[in-house]
C-alpha cells in the first residue's frame, strides 16, 4: 500500500490528470476575477473604498474558513510534503503580500481613476512574471520574452497617457502607482506560491483575517455608514467570488501545474474584464486602446511563450 502511494505523484503527470486540474481550477479564478472590476465599480461609485474593501475581506475569510475546516488532511500535496511550522511564517507572509497589497492597491486605484484603465494597468503582472522568469530561469528564448514584455509595458505606457491632449497622468497618479504596486504583489505572489509546501488554505485564511482588521479600522477611522441590501451582498460576492474562490482557485492551479500551461489561462482576465467593462460603458481614447490592444496582446504571448520557455529552462 505505501509503494502505491509514493507512486500516486508521479502517475498523475503521467496521465496529464494533474494539468487537466490545474486548468481547470485556472479557468475558475480567471471566471471570477473577470467580474472583479465591474462590481468594484458599480460599489465605488457610492460607497468608500474603506467599506468595499471590508465587506470583500469578511466574504474572502468565511469561504477560506470553510476551506480551511475541510482541508484535514489537505488534499494538495502528497504525504512527507506537509509544510513544517517554520515555513508558515514565510507562507503567511507572502500570502498577506498577494492577498492584502494586491487587493488594497487595487481597489485605491479604482477609486482614483477610471477603473478600466486601472484594470490594465494592473494586470499587467503576468508582464512582470514573464520578466521574472528572464532574471531567474534562463528561458530558452530570453530575447523573444523579453521584447514581448517589453511591448506589454509599451501598452501600459499609452493607456496611462490615454492619449488626451497629448498629456501624460491626466488621471491621479497615486492611483497609476497603486494600481503598478497591485501588478507587483500579484506578480510576486504567482511566483513564489508555486514554490510553497504549505497549502494555500493554510495562509490565505490568516491573510483574509488581517485584512478584514485593517480595513475594519480603516472604516471606523472614515465613519462610514454600513450598507443594507445588494450592496452588501455584492460586498459579500466581491471576496467570496474573485478574491477568496479566484485566490484559492489560483493557488492550487499553480501547485498543480506541472508543465507551465496554467499562465496561458491567466492572461484571458484583462480580456474578459476589459470587455465587461466596455459593454457596461467605460471607454477608453484611440491611443488607450492601442495601449490595451498591446498590453493583451503582450500576455497571450507571454502567456504562450512563457511555458515553453520554462520547459527548455
Amino acid at each position: 500500500m505505501a509503494r502505491q502511494e509514493n507512486r500516486t505523484p508521479s502517475r498523475i503527470g503521467r496521465d496529464g490528470s494533474a494539468p487537466a486540474a490545474a486548468l481547470a481550477f485556472a479557468a475558475g479564478a480567471v471566471a471570477l476575477w473577470s467580474t472583479n472590476a465591474l462590481v468594484g465599480k458599480s460599489l465605488l461609485e457610492d460607497h468608500p473604498v474603506s467599506l468595499v474593501q471590508f465587506l470583500q475581506f469578511t466574504g474572502a475569510a468565511l469561504v477560506f474558513a470553510v476551506i480551511r475546516l475541510r482541508a484535514f488532511p489537505s488534499p494538495l500535496l502528497p504525504q512527507g510534503e506537509q509544510a513544517r511550522p517554520a515555513n508558515n511564517l514565510a507562507a503567511i507572509a507572502i500570502g498577506f503580500i498577494g492577498l492584502v497589497g494586491t487587493m488594497v492597491l487595487q481597489y485605491i486605484a479604482f477609486a482614483a481613476m477610471p477603473v478600466i484603465e486601472a484594470n490594465l494597468v494592473a494586470y499587467t503582472w503576468p508582464l512582470m512574471v514573464a520578466a521574472a522568469i528572464i532574471v531567474l530561469d534562463s528561458p530558452r528564448r530570453p530575447v523573444l520574452l523579453g521584447i514581448t514584455a517589453a511591448l506589454g509595458f509599451l501598452g501600459v505606457a499609452l493607456v496611462i497617457s490615454g492619449g488626451r491632449e497629448q498629456s501624460w497622468f491626466q488621471g491621479n497618479l497615486a492611483g497609476y502607482l497603486a494600481a503598478f504596486g497591485s501588478a507587483l504583489c500579484m506578480a510576486f505572489y504567482s511566483i513564489a506560491v508555486g514554490r510553497l509546501a504549505t497549502p494555500p488554505d493554510r495562509f490565505l485564511l490568516p491573510s483574509a483575517l488581517a485584512g478584514v482588521a485593517l480595513t475594519f479600522a480603516w472604516c471606523l477611522r472614515d465613519g462610514v455608514a454600513w450598507p443594507v441590501g445588494i450592496y452588501l451582498v455584492a460586498g459579500l460576492y466581491l471576496g467570496a467570488g474573485p478574491m477568496g474562490l479566484g485566490y484559492y482557485f489560483w493557488s492550487r492551479a499553480l501547485k498543480l501545474d506541472r508543465g507551465g500551461k496554467v499562465a496561458v489561462a491567466a492572461y484571458l482576465t484583462p480580456i474578459a474584464s476589459t470587455l465587461l467593462l466596455a459593454l457596461s460603458g467605460e471607454t477608453l481614447t484611440t491611443t488607450a486602446i492601442a495601449g490595451a490592444v498591446l498590453v493583451i496582446g503582450s500576455c497571450i504571448a507571454v502567456g504562450i511563450e512563457g511555458p515553453e520557455a520554462g520547459n527548455h529552462a
